[in-house]
């Protein structure tokens, strides 16, 4: 041991070599090798000598570390030498000896061949050339040297050498001693792959590099080669060569400089060739850091990976087609480029040179090698494209869009005889894929969305389905029933996978923070997420480089652009003019021939053979298309036979020979047009073009037996060149070339493998390169065969690259979702729900349920209603609740996916509510009927003995087994429809005991669902959002709504989870809640108004118990929020039928108010509301028990009513209104009416009011439409506003119609007003007086202005006896009252005092005697109270009023007395005779019935109208008389005015005779007294002498200014003209000596009677003018002078009149005369 650590002296290269060497020494054949043996010895001695120099050890370019160049030659020559002696003893320490050397970092420098003398190309080399020599140790330790000198971060090994060392690893590879060593030297090359391309990657030497994983590059191949521990032992292998170069690091951290020197290189140092040049040139953009001068690392990584391209693409050759080693070889390289793109990094995408590397090299190979039928390959190929499309897609658009249908596509649609080996390939490529959600995102924007792209995405969604649903029934297919089943459940899991990934970006782009998955599904996905994460990382990459992005509006348009294309191109090819037409219509292309023509020589996926019938068409557009077709071809210098190759590859020729002609015809003109010289004519070249076709028909078509010669092709064109023939030559090569080589379309080069396909991949111009792949020749003869192709594909990519599938699109904007979804939600749906009904594997219907879930989230947060729906409707069918004995599992299991649905997703379920919660509501019921719970219907009947043996005994529990034939139990074994809102049918009869254990067993796997699962969704709804708690609660009251009106099975579930959800979200926010409330609300009054009394009263105590939790809670003031919810019970108060349920709800409101009544705020109005429904009820016990609860809120809880809105006070007054009016007992409205006493009592204590509020608020109480006329008030005093509702409540019950209350409430009102009054300011008392006061008289006018517009005598009874009822009984008091309150507070009220003497005459003028008796007491007595107050002004008020009163009435009057005029009584002439009414009586049936009862009421209504004005009169007189120094001149003429116009109305009626004999008949008739006329006439004129006199008498000065005296003379004449007219006396004098007419007839005795009843008036105006002065007598006697003569004249009843009259004579004229 001693003595070898000597050996090599001091330095680190010594102490490495010296050791091997000795062991060379000591292994060395001493004869054969004696050369090697002393070189070893000579080394020894020198390394004892030398020492690490500093100089070479900082010296980079040194080969050794720490000796020189010279010396380092000298000291490896031993190594060289026994390397080179094919010995195995000796190669294997001189191969340990240069690991060391390696591994330790001692060997450093760059390593080329441009330098074939450095030491270290020579050890490289010599190295290589021992792995030839067959032994399994050497083989292992030159693999183990190579690896460590790529691994040595001090070596930079380049060019050829680096390609010798790959080479070398593969020839171990490919011929190695056993499998174990060709395993190893697979996993070196991978290895290797990974430093050169992590070196190229960071253009570094010093990386970190990760190790390969030897299982991992057995995936695909040589697992045969697997002997036993082989994977482990090249594991280790791997590990500890990558080991031992791990501590060099640290040596060369102090020289950095230089290494990045070595590394890069200097100007200075040797010249590339041209093509590095170039290399290095494109080099630009990743090396600028460098100074734009390519990289060695990336130099050799470059040229590295375009071998490993080109190695790839080797093909056998024909003499050995099978060659194994060349497909070994191929398939590692494919495998090495595998492991190169995997760890490929962002080089790849931002530099130009590597990027274009893949698309010329890497895709050529995988083009090239599509042909190959290897599974092998195929699989690479496959994992190859998932890197390129996971990283590198975004430079690869135009790659990706040819690749995807070639590799993927086609083998997917293959449904009926796939390989299952590649279609399981590629549904493990889709599957990893779709874990990544911005790849299928990219997909979709970039293909689907591309109008010159292939629908990718759409087309793998379909093939999926197609998969998932396996061949058609009928066909026939070469899969065995195990693998159909693999390939669906694999499909299934693929779409899973996509719908996962659209979710997972959703939730990204929306940033709704952790997955929705919850954690169950968490630990499944775990191990999924490795190329998920790996892929976004490199996606977010790729955006950085590529920031085309795009908004989801612009992909719609892009996207809509190409389905309307792809649709006119389907139109096309079924009918060439409509899909023409439809495009220009669409303006997708133009309206002129020459675009049409373009379009149909450049769009893909048209119909050849529908092109060529288009072109052919004679009609005008067609034919200008044709023509502009033809001239956008350029023939120039094309051979005749070429240029007709070339014109027909874009249409097959139709088979019409019309169409061929013109088409031809215009060929032929097109070629000699480009090539002048050709023929003689175009003539020439449309017979020989036709001749040609005719030749391709008759060489190449297997139906023509006798094919044509070359001398029948020279006979048919004989003389064709204007006469002249075309040379044979000329001919015969055509001939020849025709025959060899068909003319055909680019399309027809190979038979399409199926038509569905082919419509598939027309539409996308794939036909040629699907083509290619499925060639099934020997590899050779398909390369000879495509090559054409290949190149045409290649050029496909250049021709792109300049189009819109060039430009990689990104987009961030969600919506872009909704296009995908519309795409695949359709083939999900399908996929997962004919999997999920015809399969019972769990992992499948397992998959299909997560399906659904993550479709069910992507389409409700992007608000796709119509399939969000679809899926939860799927869903739901598929839990089989609606017919529970068919249940398995799996159907259980999608009762978990629907409530977690619920739990995750419920924000955006909106109406789809309906269906979880009804799929609950079953899962309830038949949890009920497991346990033998007796059902809710038994809680909801009637209480009969069964029902209550029913509750008592319940049902024996099912999950006993036994034949129980429960008539639920039979109903829900049966089972329904999904639609049916019973759980069961109505199907009769019994079912059969296995139905029954069936169903049983089907109960015990629902018991996997506990309550817990049931009752989360309705406690997690206090999570939901604003909008979906509302579609929550809708979709509730819905489900609730069929359960509670099942006809046979009414249920409670939903109800009372109803009153907990509500619960739950009680302290959401008031605008939320209310919005909650309304459609409760609406739910609580439908049902409650239900038929079925027990669900109503069921219903309506759940109403209570959530108003009483409601009114736990404190309302502040001024919010409506408590009579929200009660308003149910107001409504259902109001309108149901059902007195069962209006009592309960009287009880419940009762229970509620009385416990809650501190928290009662807004809801006292809903609670006055029912009780004032209750106080109109027709059930006595309901008005009597709301009666008692109003009674104690009043009495005990007045001040929580008063400390509310005025609004509440309002309806507090008018609902004990209300039971004033009830009719079942006079108790409970009097009490009624002193509770309304007992408030303002309480009111006008004040202090009760603790809501301050304004009046100036313009808040308006309505009581009725002149509640405004009150709130005009500004008083300070908030009470205010609590006394109208109040004051106006009573003041219409005085209108009531039994006198009691009327006269109660009168008093009440009116005591309040004294009582009270102080209280009021002077503006609240003129809202008092115009809307409590003076409407309490409203009913006065109204009975008068009945009676004045309605004529029968009936009517007028009846109205009448109504009035009297009020007048008797009422008016006194109402009067009374008015007086007493107006005398009471008349310095306050005095300016209402016009409105109170309109009340008063009102009265007066009441054709009922008892108001206008009342009327006249109560003006007399405020007259007499107030006179002295009352000022002149208020006196003209009062003598209008009474003026205004006898004149209003005239003209109706006389409207009624004119009706007499149509009447016509027997024995009365209409002129005036004086005659007595005959003896002769009338009887009734001289009379009709009509004219009767018409005579009658004008009878009654004279009889009215006289008494009215004589009341007035005598009003008059006694005012005149009490106050008549208080009257003014103005006043008294008021007066005089109306005494005048009494008088003269009076004798105007007086002197309607005819009118006065009708209704004395009438009168007889009816025996009814006649109307009081000639009294009225006489009182009238009478008071209006008396009133004159007392003038004159008292007021001498005011006589003066309105001449009374004259007044009164006239006065006098008018009496004295009427009686000398009753006596029938003319008033004109006569010349003495004139004869007398005729004689004077007696009177007779109505005359008689009538003067008799004048006689005093007239004495009474004789006193007047025989008491008037001497000299106003003489002043007047001339006009009165005819009077007294013809008095004297007349025939008197009484001797009164003469004596006066001499008197007069004597005492008054005489004196005159005498004079």
């Amino acid at each position: 041991m001693s003595a070898s650590q000597t050996l090599g002296g001091p330095s680190r290269c010594g102490r490495v070599l010296g050791p091997s060497l000795d062991k060379i020494i000591k292994n060395a054949a001493w004869r054969k090798h004696s050369h090697l043996v002393s070189s070893c010895k000579s080394v020894l001695d020198k390394l004892d000598s030398l020492s690490d120099s500093s100089s070479s050890s900082s010296d980079l370019t040194v080969p050794l570390f720490g000796i020189s160049v010279s010396d380092a030659e000298f000291v490896l020559q031993p190594l060289f030498l026994a390397l080179d002696s094919g010995y195995g003893k000796v190669v294997e320490p001189a191969l340990e000896c240069v690991l060391k050397l390696f591994s330790l970092g001692i060997v450093r420098g760059e390593i080329d061949n441009a330098n074939p003398q450095n030491v270290g190309f020579k050890m490289v080399e010599a190295v290589c050339k021992c792995a030839g020599l067959g032994e399994e140790a050497i083989e292992l330790a030159v693999l183990r040297v190579l690896l460590s000198a790529v691994r040595s971060p001090c070596v930079l090994i380049r060019g050829d050498c680096l390609a010798n060392m790959v080479r070398t690893c593969y020839n171990v590879y490919l011929g190695g001693f056993n499998g174990t060593n060709q395993i190893c030297a697979k996993s070196v090359l991978a290895q290797i792959m990974v430093i050169v391309f992590t070196r190229v990657e960071q253009d570094s030497m010093d990386v970190t590099t990760k190790r390969i994983s030897v299982n991992e590059l057995l995936e695909f191949t040589d697992k045969n080669l697997n002997e036993g521990s082989s994977i482990h032992f090249c594991q280790n292998f791997i590990n500890e060569v990558m080991e031992a170069s791990d501590g060099v690091r640290a040596v060369n951290d102090s020289t950095n400089s230089q290494q990045q020197k070595l590394q890069n290189g200097d100007d200075s140092e040797s010249k590339v060739d041209g093509k590095e040049g170039e290399s290095r040139a494109e080099d630009s953009n990743g090396d600028a850091e460098n100074g734009g001068v390519g990289s060695k690392i990336r130099d050799d990584g470059f040229l590295l990976f375009k071998n490993l391209c080109k190695l790839s693409m080797k093909f056998s050759s024909p003499e050995n087609p099978d060659d194994q080693i060349l497909l070994r070889g191929k398939i590692l390289s494919l495998e090495l480029l595998k492991v190169v793109m995997d760890n490929g990094g962002p080089i790849w995408r931002s530099n130009e040179r590597f990027l274009n590397a893949i698309k010329q090299l890497l895709c050529l190979s995988l083009l090239k090698n599509s042909a190959l039928s290897v599974m092998a390959i195929f699989q690479l190929q496959c994992s190859i494209f998932t890197s390129l499309l996971s990283k590198y897609r975004s430079g690869l658009k135009a790659e990706i869009g040819i690749f995807f249908p070639m590799l993927v596509l086609r083998v997917l649609e293959n449904v009926l005889q796939p390989s299952f080996l590649q279609k399981m390939t590629v549904l493990n490529l889709l599957e990893k894929i779709s874990q990544d959600s911005q790849i299928i995102i990219d997909i979709f924007v970039n293909y689907d969305c591309d109008v010159d792209s292939p629908n990718i995405f759409e087309r793998v969604v379909n093939g999926l389905l197609k998969t998932a649903l396996g061949p058609p029934s009928g066909s026939t297919t070469t899969l065995s029933p195990a693998q159909d089943i693999t390939f669906r459940h694999e499909s299934v899991k693929c779409l899973v996978g996509i719908v996962k990934s659209m979710g997972t970006w959703m939730d990204q782009q929306l940033r709704l923070g952790e997955s929705y998955l919850p954690k169950s599904y968490e630990k499944e996905t775990t191990t999924e997420n490795h190329l998920t994460q790996n892929g976004e990382e490199s996606a977010v990459s790729d955006y950085d480089l590529h920031p085309e992005v795009s908004d989801a509006a612009t992909l719609e348009q892009r996207r809509a652009y190409k389905i309307e294309i792809q649709k006119g191109i389907t139109l096309f090819n079924r009918k060439p003019s409509k899909g023409i037409e439809f495009l220009i219509s669409a303006k997708k292309i133009g309206g002129s021939a020459e675009e049409v023509a373009s379009f149909l020589k450049d769009t893909a996926g048209l119909n050849e053979t529908m092109i060529g019938d288009f072109l052919g068409e004679r009609d005008e557009f067609p034919l200008k298309v044709m023509h502009a077709y033809v001239d956008s071809i350029n023939f120039k210098g094309m051979d005749f036979g070429e240029a007709i190759r070339f014109f027909l590859r874009g249409f097959r020729l139709p088979g019409e020979a019309q169409k061929i002609d013109r088409i031809m015809e215009k060929f032929a003109e097109r070629y000699c047009k480009c090539n002048p010289n050709s023929f003689t004519s175009a003539d020439t070249a449309y017979v020989l073009a036709y001749s040609v076709i005719l030749l391709n028909t008759d060489a190449h078509n297997s139906m023509v037996k006798d094919k044509m010669t070359k001398a029948d092709f020279f006979r048919n064109n004989r003389g064709i060149d204007d006469g002249k023939d075309l040379p044979e030559e000329y001919l015969g090569a055509i001939y020849d070339q025709i025959v060899k080589n068909e003319i055909k379309m680019r399309a027809d080069s190979f038979e399409p493998p199926s038509k569905q396909a082919n419509s598939f991949n027309k539409l996308l111009g794939l036909d040629g390169i699907l083509n290619l792949v499925t060639w099934k020749q020997t590899e050779e003869k398909a390369l000879g065969a495509n090559g054409l192709l290949i190149r045409r594909i290649q050029e496909q990519f250049k021709a792109k690259s300049g189009k819109s599938e060039s430009v990689y699109h990104a987009v961030t904007d969600v919506a872009i979702l909704r296009f995908m979804v519309e795409v695949c939600w359709g083939p999900m749906l399908a996929a997962f729900s004919v999997t999920l009904d015809q399969s019972d594997d769990r992992h499948a219907t397992t998959q299909c349920l997560q399906g659904f879930r993550y479709a069910v989230h992507v389409t409700s947060v992007m608000g796709m209603q119509t399939q969000r729906d679809a899926f939860v409707t799927s869903m739901a069918k598929f839990t089989y609740l609606h017919c529970a004995a068919d249940m398995k599992q799996k159907n259980v299991d999608a009762v978990k996916a629907i409530i977690s649905i619920a739990i995750e997703d419920g924000n955006y379920l909106q109406e789809a509510w309906d269906h979880i919660l009804m799929c609950l509501s079953r899962i309830e019921h038949l949890q009920l009927l497991g346990e033998g719970a007796p059902p809710d219907a038994s809680f909801l009947s009637g209480s009969n003995i069964e029902t209550e043996e029913k509750l008592s005994k319940g049902f024996p529990s099912l999950k006993k087994k036994g034949t129980l034939q429960n008539p639920a139990v039979v109903a829900v074994v049966r089972g329904g429809s999904y639609d049916s809102t019973s759980t069961g049918g109505k199907t009769p009869g019994l079912v059969t005991p296995e139905q029954i254990n069936n169903f049983i067993s089907n109960l015990n796997l629902l018991e996997q669902i506990g309550n817990f699962e049931l009752n989360h969704v309705f406690a997690h709804s206090q999570r939901l959002n604003s909008e979906a708690i509302v579609a929550f609660v809708k979709a509730l009251c819905k489900v609730a709504m069929s359960e509670l009106q099942s006809p046979t099975d009414p249920r409670v579930f939903s109800l009372t989870k109803l009153v907990e959800i509500a619960h739950y979200n009680m302290n959401r926010i008031r605008l939320v809640w209310s919005r909650i409330w309304n459609v409760l609300s609406d739910f609580f009054v439908s049902v409650g108004l239900s038929e079925n009394l027990s669900v109503a009263i069921f219903v309506m105590d759940s109403l209570r118990q959530l108003a009483m939790k409601f009114l736990e809670r404190e309302e502040l003031a001024n919010y409506n929020f408590q009579n929200e919810f009660l308003r149910p019970f107001v409504i259902v108060m109001q309108k149901s039928n059902s007195g069962e349920i209006r009592e309960l709800i009287i009880r419940c409101i009762s229970q509620m108010v009385l416990s809650r009544v501190s928290h009662v705020k807004s809801g006292w109005k809903s609670v006055f509301m029912i009780f004032t429904a209750a106080a109109a009820d027709e059930r006595k016990n309901i008005v009597s028990l709301a009666f008692e609860t109003m009674e104690k809120i009043v009495r005990e809880y007045f001040p929580y009513i008063t400390e509310t809105e005025t609004v509440i006070f309002t309806d507090c007054v008018k609902c004990l209104v209300t039971f004033t009016t009830s009719r079942f007992n006079s108790d409970v409205s009097l009490n009624a009416i002193a509770f309304l006493r007992f408030c303002a009592v309480k009111l006008a204590e004040g202090g009760l009011v603790s809501n301050k509020k304004n009046l100036d608020d313009g808040s308006v109480p309505e009581i009725n439409k002149d509640a405004s006329d009150v709130e005009t008030s500004n008083d300070k005093d908030d009470t205010v506003s609590y006394w109208v509702p109040l004051l106006k409540g009573l003041s219409k019950l005085t209108s009531d119609s039994r006198s009691a209350i009327r006269k109660s409430s009168l008093e009440v009102l009116f005591n309040i007003l004294k009582d009270h009054g102080h209280l009021f300011s002077y503006s609240f008392w003129t809202g008092v007086f115009n809307s409590v006061v003076f409407p309490i008289f409203d009913n006065v006018y109204d009975k008068r202005e009945t009676m004045t517009d309605n004529r029968s005598s009936s009517a007028s009874q009846s109205s009448h006896s109504e009035g009297s009822t009020w007048d008797s009984e009422t008016s006194t008091v109402a009067a009374e009252c008015l007086i007493d309150l107006f005398v009471s507070f008349f310095d306050v009220v005095r300016p209402q005092f016009p409105g109170v003497v309109s009340i008063l005459t009102g009265l007066i003028r009441s054709p009922v005697q008892g108001p206008a008796s009342t009327g006249y007491a109560a003006l007399v007595r405020l007259t007499n109270d107030l006179g002295s107050k009352l000022s002149e002004n208020e006196w003209r008020e009062i003598f209008l009023a009474l003026k205004e009163a006898t004149t209003s009435a005239v003209p109706g009057l006389m409207k009624v007395l004119r009706t007499m005029d149509n009447i016509d009584v027997p024995g009365i002439s209409q002129s005036y005779y004086d005659m007595d009414i005959s003896d002769h009586e009338l009887t009734n049936d001289d009379l009709e019935d009509d004219n009767l009862q018409t005579s009658a009421y004008v009878v009654s209504r004279l009889k009215s109208h006289i008494a009215m004005q004589l009341l007035i009169i005598q009003v008059i007189t006694d005012l005149q008389k009490t106050h008549l120094e208080s009257l003014s001149v103005g006043n008294t003429f008021i007066l005089l005015e109306i005494f005048s116009s009494i008088a003269s109305h009076a004798h105007q009626l007086n002197s309607e005779t005819t009118l006065q004999k009708k209704l004395q008949k009438v009168c007889s008739v009816l025996e009814l007294s006649a109307p009081p006329m000639v009294h009225f006439e006489n009182e009238s004129y009478q008071n209006y002498l008396n009133f004159l006199r007392n003038l004159l008498i008292d007021h001498p000065s005011v006589c003066k200014e309105i001449n009374v005296e004259a007044q009164l003379v006239s006065a006098c004449e008018q009496i004295l003209q009427i009686y000398l007219n009753c006596t029938g006396t003319s008033t004109q004098l006569k010349l003495v000596d004139q004869p007398v007419a005729h004689w004077i007839l007696p009177l007779g005795s109505a005359k008689k009677e009538e003067l008799a009843a004048r006689t005093s008036l007239v004495v009474s105006a004789l006193r007047v003018l025989s008491g008037l002065e001497r000299d106003s007598f003489r002043r007047y006697v001339s006009r009165f002078f005819p009077l007294l003569v013809a008095l004297v004249r007349s025939e008197h009843s009484s001797g009164e009149v003469q004596h006066i009259l001499s008197n007069m004579f004597q005492s008054c004229i005489g004196p005159i005369i005498m004079e």
